[in-house]
């Protein structure tokens, strides 16, 4: 709650709150003031000859000793020099730290800077340490109207790393972006079942593309076979796309019967076994000179097309690359494959948790459906 001071002839601070109900403050010890109407300790102090009253949230006086103690220690961590830092300063700094990150990452932090820029109310030259959460809320208030959760989901992220700037170069103790981000809706995902996988495979290998001309009827020979080969790989191996553009033959230890995969995204590498299911695949493409030393296996990188002409020749869902990834891992599910043994095949390093989180209602629906035999 914020007050309006005034001193009385005795040197007591009377509180003249918004609101009908009045308290006086008494200093009741270095930095330390009291509120008479709800008891409450305040911390009082000055940064650069600012003059700041602070609550410590508590009405017990040993309490209060320790928050005053620890509330002092860290307005020792600014650097005085830098207090003074303008908005526009630390707005310079964050699009310099910009270089760190992805392309598409740099493109839409730029773009919320840029916007940031243009519809901030309070001037970029304010100081860094007078922006209010209450501010920054404001500001976020429209977007958060106009906006996707995830795409609102990026403004928080540029707020907190804004001001999480200002805390590593000692301008602030605590961040006035303290916002959470928004819980994005489950999304419907698809997924193709064992069967339906099988079939749009099978409709790739053997699809041709007949069509009329003058009365005759044409038939054109359509090289699907490398869309092919990639999406059962993707689906037999639980691969994502990345993984496969990154895969070369001298990945794939046909002796050792594993393959090497690396994660651009994480920048992590980890080894999957070459399961049976998959392994007629490879030894063909072996065969054809497609996993040779220093060769990429995969010369389709993306098989979005070809998986979305599938599904509509076959009139199948939309399915999607990611689809073929859940569609393994919930077979593998089925056929009581562990959640922590899921988990490593998709160079996951939680132990299972997130594969658990969201496919064990696959375990339990087996399990019901098994009980049913009995």
């Amino acid at each position: 709650m914020l007050h309006r001071m005034e001193m009385d002839n005795h040197g007591t601070t009377t509180a003249r709150a918004a609101h009908t109900r009045q308290g006086v403050f008494r200093k009741v010890g270095e930095n330390l003031y009291r509120y008479s109407s709800n008891r409450r300790y305040y911390a009082v102090f000055r940064v650069n000859g600012k003059l700041f009253w602070k609550s410590l949230a508590t009405a017990d006086r040993e309490m209060a000793n320790r928050k005053l103690k620890d509330e002092l220690e860290k307005q020792g961590k600014i650097d005085a020099d830098a207090a003074n830092m303008s908005l526009s300063t630390l707005l310079d700094l964050y699009e310099k730290r910009l270089q760190q990150y992805d392309a598409k990452t740099i493109e839409t932090r730029t773009w919320i800077l840029k916007t940031f820029k243009e519809t901030w109310k309070h001037g970029l030259d304010i100081t860094v340490g007078d922006v209010t959460k209450t501010q920054l809320e404001l500001w976020l208030a429209p977007h958060r109207a106009r906006l996707a959760k995830s795409s609102f989901n990026e403004f928080v992220i540029f707020v907190r790393q804004l001001f999480q700037i200002a805390i590593d170069a000692r301008v602030l103790v605590d961040s006035p972006a303290g916002f959470k981000q928004l819980k994005r809706d489950q999304p419907i995902r698809v997924t193709p079942n064992w069967k339906q996988f099988l079939d749009i495979v099978k409709h790739l290998r053997g699809y041709n593309l007949s069509y009329e001309v003058g009365g005759k009827t044409f038939v054109m020979e359509l090289e699907h076979d490398d869309s092919a080969d990639l999406i059962e790989f993707m689906g037999k191996a639980g691969v994502g796309t990345a993984e496969c553009a990154n895969l070369r033959g001298e990945h794939i230890d046909f002796k050792a019967k594993t393959i090497s995969l690396y994660r651009s995204k994480t920048d992590t590498g980890y080894t999957i076994p070459l399961f049976p299911q998959v392994a007629p695949l490879l030894y063909r493409l072996k065969k054809e000179g497609k996993t040779a030393q220093g060769k990429q296996v995969f010369i389709v990188r993306d098989p979005k097309k070809a998986l979305a002409h599938a599904c509509r020749r076959l009139n199948f869902p939309h399915f999607t690359p990611r689809s073929l990834r859940r569609c393994f891992i919930t077979r593998a599910v089925e056929k009581g494959v562990d959640f922590k043994t899921l988990a490593a095949w998709q160079g996951h390093r939680d132990g299972g948790v997130l594969i658990a989180r969201t496919y064990s209602h696959l375990r339990s629906e087996h399990s019901a459906r098994m009980a049913k035999k009995l």
